[in-house]
Order: structure tokens, then sequence, then C-alpha cells
């Protein structure tokens, strides 16, 4: 068992001891420094609550054979954050620090790394069953990480990369659409168009697609957001999609994508998609009876970005792939990034106002924090 000593933790009005392991030896591989700025949560509590995220100093970590250590530059907050902080409680009595989107430089690879060198700038959304990336240093499966776009700075980059691995394998893995410029008389109906997922989702279908996009917003400023990231046609989601799709001349849809209260439109789905038709969701829905989807054999497809590097799949670096072919895409000029909104530096009281406006479901593109 190795001796615990304790380090300082920085709160609002006061300090936390964490642990961690007692520097004994140069040679003891467990000898840590306690550098690394990072924010993190003790308890589940609501983001009005001080403590929801505090600012931490924690131990540097030390990559693995496959792994790379990232100097963070930049981060972007996604709903996912926001769940894990308010239901995922910290193991041990140890800070859990989250966030998965990050843009920076590699400061150290593994022994086995083949892929980067330090000095390369990165791209990546990390992994759900490891720290997170509200921290200085981050460490991250090259398998996941792709070579950042060299036309964005590090904010732009930062807000991209777990909503393009969403949608991309939405579309292409999930839904197996071809990357298809010819023109298909199949229509993609998606459900909340103006997010993070939704902004990089419609550009891809768009672009690489022959498909007809149509996109759902409620507010003129979302609207516009949408039709301005490519889609053909906007709808607003407030009114029964049903109606809505008749209003611009469709009876339904081949393909629909719920990113967000799928639930609240799951009756309006079954109306709109076509026999035979093929509906993808990204969101927890409460209940729903899918028995409604069986009189037009609709195929059911769910998306969760972690799976690969929660399972270590042997396909784990299909992101690595994608990473890289976007940030050529974005490089072109097919592509652009969705940052919407940039919130200041890299620290708690910045990470509360970001969640505090996620769980609003009103966010526009994507929200990004950048620098320590």
């Amino acid at each position: 068992m190795r001796m615990m000593e304790a380090i300082t933790v920085t709160l609002l009005g006061g300090t936390r001891p964490a642990l961690r392991p007692s520097a004994r030896r140069p040679s003891d591989p467990y000898t840590w420094s306690a550098t690394m700025k990072a924010i993190g949560y003790y308890r589940n509590l609501p983001i009005s609550d001080a403590e929801s995220l505090v600012d931490l100093t924690l131990p540097d970590p030390t990559p693995g054979d496959r792994d790379l250590l990232v100097d963070v530059r930049a981060v972007s907050v996604n709903p996912v954050d926001v769940k894990i902080r308010a239901n995922k409680a910290p193991d041990d009595g140890q800070p859990k620090v989250i966030g998965w989107d990050a843009a920076g430089v590699v400061r150290s690879v593994g022994k086995d790394v083949t892929l980067f060198k330090p000095g390369d700038k990165v791209w990546y959304a990390g992994s759900l069953v490891r720290p997170g990336t509200n921290s200085e240093l981050h460490i991250v499966d090259e398998r996941i990480v792709g070579p950042m776009p060299t036309t964005l700075d590090f904010a732009a980059a930062a807000a991209l990369p777990l909503t393009t691995i969403t949608a991309w394998e939405l579309l292409f893995d999930r839904l197996k659409i071809s990357q298809s410029k010819e023109k298909s008389d199949a229509t993609l109906l998606v459900i909340g168009a103006a997010g993070g997922v939704g902004s990089i989702l419609v550009q891809l279908a768009r672009q690489l697609t022959g498909l007809t996009v149509i996109g759902t917003a409620s507010r003129p400023e979302t609207t516009k957001w949408v039709s301005d990231l490519g889609a053909h046609h906007v709808i607003d989601h407030t009114k029964p999609l049903s109606e809505e799709l008749k209003r611009i001349g469709f009876d339904g849809v081949d393909y629909i994508i719920g990113l967000n209260q799928t639930d609240a439109h799951f009756d309006e789905i079954v109306a709109s998609i076509n026999p035979q038709g093929h509906l993808a969701l990204i969101d927890d829905p409460d209940l729903f009876d899918f028995r409604k989807l069986k009189m037009k054999s609709v195929s059911l497809h769910w998306e969760f970005m972690f799976t690969r590097s929660m399972f270590s799949t042997p396909d784990q670096i299909r992101q690595h792939e994608l990473l890289k072919r976007v940030a050529s895409l974005i490089d072109s000029g097919v592509l652009r990034t969705t940052l919407n909104e940039t919130l200041g530096t890299i620290n708690a009281a910045n990470l509360r106002r970001a969640h505090e406006l996620i769980e609003t479901n009103r966010a526009r593109g994507k929200i990004v924090l950048e620098g320590f």
C-alpha cells in the first residue's frame, strides 16, 4: 500500500485536502509533482452552487504506452459534461475532473506511440472512463486523436471533436449513408439542428451526401444559423413536425436524427418517417413505445461516440482517421467551425457559466474556454 499525503485543492472560501501518492524516491514510478491546474467536483450539486465545480491543483499525469500527454489550450462544453457533473459521483472522495473536447499541443508521448510527436497540435474528444480535459495537462490514447486543422486556432478547433465524431458516426456508421454528392431522392430530418451536434451534422450531410437536408429550430437566430450551415429547409420544432414537413412540400422523410427531446417528438417522428425509414438518436428519452415503429418497419439506431474508447474496440483508430479527414475538409474550406461563444479562461467560474448555458437547452453552436 502506498503512503498518502495531502495536496492543496483551492476552493472559493477555503481549502480541502486531496490525496496523492507520497513521493518516496526518484526511481519510484508513483512519484508525482502536484503542479497542474484543473477543475472538478467532489459532490453532485446544482450548478448554482459555488462548489459544483471548483479550482484544483493536481499531480501531473504520466502517459501510458499508447498515450499522448497534451498541453491543453482550449476546451468546449457539451451536454455530457452537464449530465456527468449532475449525476456521476466521484470515487473514493477524490475530485472528479470532467470535460472531453480539447485542442492542444503534444508535450510527450508513450513508448509505443507512432501517430504523433512532441510539438504536434492535436484535437480530440477523450474517453469517458479516463480523467477529463478540464486540466492543464491531459492523457489520451493516440488512436482517438487527430491532427488539428491548420487553419483554425485552438478555440475554434476545440469546438468540434466530440460533436463531429458523433455526427460522422450517426451519418456514416449508424445510418450507413453514402458519402456521395450525387443527387439523391432521399431526405434527412435533423431535430435540434442548431445545437453542437446539429451544427456540424447539417454541414456534413449537405457537403458530403446527396440528401435533402431539413433542420429544425424555433427562434429566428437559430433558424438563420441552421440555414447558413447548409440546410435546404428549416422547420419549427415547436409545431407538429408532420404538419411543418407538409408545409414545405414533404409527406414524409427517409431518415430522422433526434438530437434532443426525442421522446417529446416521438409520435410526430412516427407520423413523419417514411415506410422502411431509419431513426437515429443520441439523447436519453425516459420512455419510448418502440412498437409504434413496427408497422412502417423502421430501423432504430443509437449513437454514443464514447463506445469505441470505452470498450477499446479494435476499430477505435477510426476516430483518428475521421478527425484527420475532417481537418482536411476544414482546411480546404468545405466545413467550418461551430464555435459560437468564448467565455474566457479555463477556470471553475467560467465553466459554471458554460454549464448554466448548456442547461437552458437553448445553446446555439458551441461554447469554448481557452487558456489557464
